[in-house]
């Protein structure tokens, strides 16, 4: 595939990572007033809950499938087996956990408010297995992936309006969540029949699949551990409506990070290609590119956000969530460090040149110590303490990632790269304590906030000459010129 295609599958994915966050954005501050803190609380209780044998299911399967099968998609015989071989192992996977999730429902009684609301949410681990959605992502089919997620999003929101309407409604309010993102799956059932037939088989190649598939599975549950082990212990230890102030905050900076860090998924097949050729020369060339689109958006988001997190909270949730103001403040700190961390060398460096050992025990080394700090911080701190402790583990695993890396990797343009952002994101912070200092009413002090950062942000990258943007500018005018000369 061309340079060009890379390109517009980018845009493509930043396009259904939006539409995945719309949903959320436009109905958090709707749902958070309806169904109050406790309930939002039970809900994102469930769901974390959920996501442990979630992992079970999926195992490290998503990730090794969308890698090893973009690897034979030309050869659609090959294909359909592989992929039957994957999604086999995957259904046996998905019973196991469904096992395991029925049993814990029984024998742990502390469960049993929260019976129906897990039943429901779990429904997702089945559309996601059933779906194989990673098929789409092997094939770069992101068009596809991108009208149809957006069409369930669109559905979801206007059945969130119709049927939730008070605070014993979240039982629902699960239930929409669960379609809008995973409902889409089951159109996959008729639609992949065009790159190959995946079915169910016996003769899974256990011994082939097992040991990466394993690998993968312990590096995500460290990282669903690093991500969640917060909210539950949050919710044992303090209370539901700690975890509803955690969990807003967290919400808030999950949407800049799926943002900012799509362009991951987009990149992955690329880069195990030039790794399997050890063409470190274009694999240089790729990072430096992608690691300046990161930098170029992810500087301004973070510390636009740090600027008025206070106004982002009431906004999103209102007076009573204003405890999420400082957890968000530290959660964009960590988002920051797993910019070159995870984001990065993690996902786009480790992962394609099948070094996931090496990723698996970063991510464990951060887990134990992010439980460890967690057990300590939270019953003092609460939500602050958990959100510190994240920053932390996120700063020591971009560290480990730049000392361990691969040399032949560079990143000497690093600071070069980071230089104008880094100006524009101060200039950011500067012009949005004055505007707080100065404009009394909340909605158009952050609109002002907004609007005039982006200003201020360009104009600095313009006067610095930022690769990126100018890129763009010239790009854009050699079109413009193009359209006058047809003319």
């Amino acid at each position: 595939m061309s340079e060009k295609s890379i390109k517009v599958n980018a845009i493509l994915n930043v396009i259904k990572t939006i539409s995945s966050i719309v949903f959320p954005l436009i109905t958090f501050p709707y749902i958070s007033r309806v169904l109050q803190p406790e309930n939002v609380g039970k809900v994102n209780f469930g769901s974390s809950f959920v996501s442990y044998f979630s992992l079970i299911a999926s195992l490290g399967i998503t990730t090794y499938a969308i890698r090893e099968c973009s690897a034979v998609r030309g050869d659609k015989k090959k294909l359909g087996e592989k992929a039957s071989q994957i999604f086999s192992i995957n259904v046996c996977t998905t019973i196991v956990a469904y096992v395991l999730l029925g049993l814990s429902l029984i024998f742990f009684r502390k469960l049993d408010s929260y019976r129906t609301l897990i039943i429901i949410q779990s429904t997702a681990i089945l559309f996601t297995t059933w779906g194989a959605d990673w098929l789409n992502s092997a094939m770069e089919d992101f068009k596809f992936i991108t009208i149809r997620s957006i069409g369930f999003q669109f559905i979801s929101l206007i059945l969130m309006f119709i049927l939730v309407h008070q605070p014993e409604d979240y039982l629902k309010y699960a239930a929409i969540t669960v379609l809008s993102s995973c409902g889409a799956n089951i159109t996959n059932i008729l639609y992949r029949r065009k790159y190959c037939t995946v079915r169910f088989t016996k003769d899974m190649h256990w011994q082939e699949h097992f040991k990466p598939i394993l690998l993968l599975f312990v590096m995500i549950l460290a990282q669903t551990i690093f991500s969640n082990a917060d909210v539950t212990m949050i919710g044992l230890i303090k209370g539901d409506t700690e975890v509803g102030l955690y969990t807003t905050a967290h919400k808030i900076e999950n949407i800049i990070a799926q943002i900012v860090s799509s362009l991951a998924w987009v990149v992955m097949p690329r880069m195990s290609k030039y790794f399997a050729e050890e063409d470190y020369e274009k694999i240089n060339k790729m990072l430096k590119n992608v690691f300046s689109v990161i930098v170029f958006f992810g500087f301004p988001c973070v510390v636009g956000t740090i600027s008025i997190s206070k106004e982002i909270v009431l906004i999103v949730g209102g007076e009573e969530y204003l405890g999420s103001a400082i957890p968000l403040t530290i959660l964009m700190f960590s988002f920051a460090f797993s910019l070159l961390g995870g984001s990065f060398l993690g996902n786009m460096v480790l992962l394609p040149s099948k070094k996931e050992k090496m990723y698996m025990l970063i991510c464990c080394a951060a887990t134990i110590v992010n439980v460890v700090l967690n057990t300590f911080l939270i019953p003092v701190l609460g939500a602050i303490g958990a959100a510190g402790t994240t920053a932390i583990c996120s700063f020591l695993m971009m560290t480990i990632m730049v000392f361990t890396r691969d040399r032949r990797v560079k990143l000497d343009y690093i600071w070069k790269t980071m230089l104008s952002p880094a100006i524009g994101s101060v200039f950011i912070f500067l012009y949005c304590r004055l505007i707080r200092s100065c404009v009394e009413s909340l909605s158009l002090r952050t609109i002002i906030c907004i609007l005039g950062s982006l200003v201020l942000y360009l104009l600095v990258s313009i006067l610095m000459k930022n690769e990126i943007l100018y890129e763009f500018i010239e790009k854009m005018n050699a079109k413009l010129r193009g359209v006058k000369s047809d003319r």
